[in-house]
């Protein structure tokens, strides 16, 4: 195998454009014509769309993944006194939401193969918490990271039992399926992201909020339009601006034509990395049953050190990387106060998603890597092992 020469995108929208820069001029063309900049008929033909693709039957768009959560979250009613349980290895947004909301997140450590939600103690953080009575156990949102779905029936499950809401941030997997199903169809509802470097992204903010239950789905629209009824100037909750604009609804319409084959030109770059670096570095590894949507592939080192020559290394070779993330949630200063008052007598450690922090690495992944590219960032990695 020659490996490639070409310069290397850690994420490559560029080569995504060529393809369909036609479709893109024209769509913003349209809206300038029509002049519907806020909730154009782009918008409703992206979530009928969303829907379609997902087998939601609702879908909702929204101005960010972040504040796909936080509607998510209003709609129920989520605030101060209730626990919203959530994984200690993800980004910042999974966290924040609660805590604009006035509720307390909980942290629950990760799965060290999946680096997905630990369901044992997800199961025993509720229970502690339940025990000592000082918070509601209200919402647990799982977080299928790097693309990978997080175990939704266990989830599901826990939550029926203890009447806790289930949201999912999928916000690194849109496209992942799970059991045959996508996601978007698993829990009470789902949280997408729309960034530009997502499996499908706009070019700026955007997301939506993907539903099986109608009243829910009116529910989200209030919310994301100041919490309007029938007419504009008819306010029947506190609400907030959470609309996805018409330009970034017509950037994901000219996408959306291109995503099945981007997912499968994603997984095959996952097999050329298990071919490349299985057996010599920690692969990530997809659970049975799942689908993952290849948002980021992450290898794991042995440790910071080991992971420090590796970056030095690739960037000497001109091989792009990064680290998501250096440092869990509940050691972040934002989040210090909240992870004193979520904890509960008995609460075990995180230990898991502190190691993760330490030796985890993330190598380019988009649809249009190609053999060679693979082979090249291998090479860079391996070259300092």
């Amino acid at each position: 195998m020659t490996t490639s020469t070409r310069p290397i995108a850690f994420f490559d929208m560029k080569a995504q454009q060529a393809l369909i820069r036609a479709e893109i001029d024209a769509g913003i063309a349209r809206i300038l014509d029509h002049g519907r900049f806020i909730q154009g008929p782009e918008v409703d033909a992206i979530e009928a769309k969303l829907a379609e693709f997902t087998g939601a039957a609702h879908a909702v768009g929204v101005s960010s993944g972040t504040d796909a959560l936080q509607i998510a979250m209003m709609a129920e009613g989520i605030g101060p006194g209730d626990a919203v349980f959530l994984p200690a290895f993800t980004y910042t947004a999974t966290a924040e939401v609660p805590l604009v909301l006035g509720a307390t997140p909980v942290f629950v450590d990760v799965d060290p193969a999946s680096f997905n939600i630990d369901l044992e103690d997800l199961a025993r953080r509720v229970a502690l918490v339940e025990k000592e009575g000082r918070l509601r156990p209200r919402a647990v949102i799982g977080v299928d990271l790097y693309g990978q779905p997080a175990n939704w029936p266990a989830i599901e499950g826990l939550c029926e039992k203890h009447g806790m809401f289930a949201l999912d941030d999928a916000a690194q997997a849109f496209g992942g399926a799970l059991h045959g199903r996508r996601l978007g169809t698993w829990a009470h509802a789902t949280a997408c992201s729309f960034y530009p470097t997502k499996t499908l992204g706009c070019y700026g903010d955007g997301g939506a909020i993907l539903t099986d239950d109608p009243e829910r789905a009116e529910l989200y629209r209030s919310l994301r339009t100041h919490g309007e009824g029938k007419s504009r100037y008819e306010v029947l909750r506190t609400g907030m601006n959470g609309r996805l604009d018409s330009i970034q609804a017509a950037i994901l319409l000219a996408k959306m034509p291109l995503l099945e084959g981007e997912l499968v030109a994603r997984r095959q770059a996952a097999a050329w990395y298990e071919a490349a670096l299985g057996g010599r570095v920690a692969t990530p590894q997809v659970t049975a049953g799942a689908e993952s949507a290849w948002g980021i592939y992450t290898i794991l080192l042995p440790d910071a050190a080991v992971r420090a020559r590796v970056q030095a290394a690739m960037q000497a070779a001109g091989v792009p990387s990064a680290i998501y993330y250096p440092k869990p949630l509940h050691h972040q200063p934002a989040y210090a106060a909240a992870h004193a008052a979520g904890i509960t007598a008995g609460a075990p450690p995180l230990p898991v998603s502190e190691d993760l922090c330490n030796r985890c690495l993330s190598l380019p992944m988009h649809p249009y890597l190609a053999e060679g590219d693979i082979a090249r960032v291998a090479e860079a990695v391996l070259s300092s092992l």
